[in-house]
């Protein structure tokens, strides 16, 4: 029907756009892809063509000490930051989104100001006060800078998400009775669960992810993945540094997999019936 109502040049022109989105998708993708192939390469350089097809840098990946300890403290670091994140954002997104005084505007800035400031100044101002408290390369300090990191993308899933519930919920459970921490864990925290562990994923992809504030405040044996790859670009190039990006971009594409499918379950939560 599309096809029928346009005339040549517009016709023309639709495929020549789709065309050219697919060639900037394509140039924004290969960089990415290219990796994949590498880790799975017998050669010790990242380098085509492949010599051959082997497991030997994932295997190194889940043996060598290094990067066992790395991956061991990234799932460590990466969920107590994203729990952090994702009960400090929520209550922070309900407190503002329902309360209205003066200065809302200013505190919602300063709350998600994170994703704004450059995250090396972010590093250096998160090393500056830790390092003379004693508080630096430690498991507590960076969990909590990772939390701060990731606070801003719960508090802005939430909001979002709050736009469409209906508050009435709320006073009819209050006047039936229902203590507020009744109320918001069996109405509110259900309506808006979606927009809940849309933050706390994009929390934990933050910190997964996080290397700059982690070269500032992390030691040896806090270092994380991310940082543990940063190190062997600069120190040893290889092929494992390969086989551990090639896990990130599985993990990316099954994080944004999810965050379709929350956005789905928010839109047919958001156009349902009060």
């Amino acid at each position: 029907m599309l096809n029928q109502t346009l005339s040549p040049i517009e016709r023309a022109w639709h495929y020549a756009l789709r065309v050219f989105c697919a060639l900037v998708l394509l140039f924004l993708l290969l960089p990415v892809l290219v990796i994949i192939p590498l880790s799975f390469n017998d050669g010790t350089f990242l380098v085509y063509p492949l010599t051959g097809f082997s497991l030997r840098w994932y295997q190194e990946l889940f043996s060598a000490p290094e990067w066992i300890r790395s991956l061991k403290n990234s799932l460590i670091v990466a969920p107590a930051a994203t729990t952090i994140a994702m009960v400090l954002g929520t209550l922070a997104s309900i407190g503002l989104t329902r309360a209205d005084f003066r200065g809302k505007s200013l505190i919602m800035f300063v709350l998600i100001s994170p994703m704004v400031v450059p995250v090396v100044i972010i590093g250096v101002a998160s090393y500056l006060f830790f390092a003379p408290l004693g508080m630096d390369n430690s498991y507590l300090t960076l969990i909590l800078e990772h939390a701060a990191l990731g606070v801003p993308f719960v508090i802005i899933t939430v909001t979002a998400t709050l736009q469409g519930y209906n508050h009435n919920l709320t006073r009819a459970a209050a006047s039936l009775g229902a203590p507020p921490l009744v109320a918001f864990l069996r109405i509110t925290l259900p309506m808006i669960a979606p927009g809940v562990i849309s933050g706390a994923l994009f929390a934990f992809a933050t910190s997964f992810d996080e290397v700059v504030v982690t070269l500032f405040l992390a030691g040896p044996e806090q270092a994380t993945l991310p940082r543990q790859m940063f190190s062997g670009i600069r120190e040893n190039l290889s092929p494992t540094i390969a086989a551990a990006a090639s896990l990130l971009i599985g993990f990316s594409v099954l994080l944004l997999l999810t965050l379709e499918w929350l956005r789905g379950r928010m839109e047919r939560l958001q156009s349902a019936p009060s």
